[in-house]
């Protein structure tokens, strides 16, 4: 008997069937209207061995979209490895616009900070070396900071995204927006398990169970939008 052969996941920012239709989308509407410091950040961190980390461009489109919908100003992101989507947000939202970034790694920040100078926006982001809670919970002692952000991206560790939800929806005004990257984790969270390589099974689990969390609060409006590696993109109403 012969035996069968599994396929197992081999992660992509493009979940398209067909890498030629998203190549297409890139070049045809993406790239062409991406601003010129953000295609010298991509061109730095796509030699980095972790530039899967990385916004995907796409998905980068759509923050500055969004950013400009809501008027955003004053703005959050959890997550900010090499920078593609702080300087997204930085070349979106007016000059005396403000972003609090916060993520554990310095070195990967500094890989993008000399292009973030060079724009001029390094005025509007606050860097903060640090895991993600204190963060967020500094920002809540302050009690004018309830319910004063515009926005808000996360892209970090996908065990704890329910947990930066309940205060990122604390933070964020009523009609504000949170952007959760990475919730579709390569096509994997529609695959069966024992077809996903073991490496990438836990965090597809902790991703099924955070979808499934979004989808059943009534708290905001979702879409989740399958742009890059799955990106959902919140409105709180209440």
């Amino acid at each position: 008997m012969e035996n069968e052969t599994k396929e197992v996941l081999s992660p992509n920012k493009g979940l398209l069937q067909s890498p030629e239709l998203y190549q297409y989308i890139l070049e045809s509407s993406v790239y062409p209207n991406e601003p010129e410091p953000l295609k010298e950040l991509r061109a730095v961190t796509a030699s980095h061995p972790r530039a899967l980390m990385g916004t995907a461009p796409d998905a980068g489109q759509m923050m500055s979209m969004l950013l400009q919908l809501v008027n955003a100003k004053k703005t959050i992101e959890i997550g900010v490895f090499t920078g593609y989507s702080l300087l997204r947000t930085a070349l979106t939202i007016p000059d005396d616009g403000k972003i609090i970034a916060g993520d554990l790694n310095l070195d990967t920040y500094e890989i993008g900070l000399p292009i973030i100078k060079k724009a001029g926006v390094e005025h509007k982001i606050n860097f903060i070396q640090s895991e993600a809670f204190p963060v967020l919970n500094k920002l809540l002692e302050t009690s004018n900071n309830e319910g004063s952000f515009d926005f808000a991206y996360v892209d970090a560790d996908k065990i704890n995204y329910h947990n930066y939800h309940e205060r990122l929806l604390k933070l964020l005004k009523v009609g504000g927006l949170v952007v959760y990257d990475n919730t579709l984790w390569g096509g994997s969270v529609a695959m069966p398990e024992d077809h996903v390589a073991e490496k990438w099974r836990t965090n597809r689990h902790w991703i099924i169970e955070f979808n499934k969390l979004l989808a059943s609060d009534s708290r905001i409006q979702i879409c989740l939008a399958p742009l890059g590696d799955g990106m959902t993109i919140c409105k709180r109403l209440i």
